[in-house]
């Protein structure tokens, strides 16, 4: 399903553009692009969802 921003009638079109842009940030579009942009090896993939598991551990843990 698409993203939409109507522009709203005598509104500039930087602001509907930067609604568009927040919007697309919520819903992690611009992530998943930047992540999909390159082919990633399975080994690449769960080496890094590895470390960011550790990562958010010891962040819990520090906040203890």
């Amino acid at each position: 399903m698409p993203s939409e921003v109507s522009a709203k009638k005598g509104e500039p079109i930087d602001k509907a553009l930067r609604r568009l842009k927040k919007k697309l940030d919520r819903e992690g579009v611009l992530r998943e692009l930047r992540n999909r942009r390159c082919y990633e090896k399975p080994s690449e993939i769960k080496r890094r969802e590895g470390k960011s598991l550790v990562k958010r551990i010891r962040k819990e843990n520090r906040a203890r």
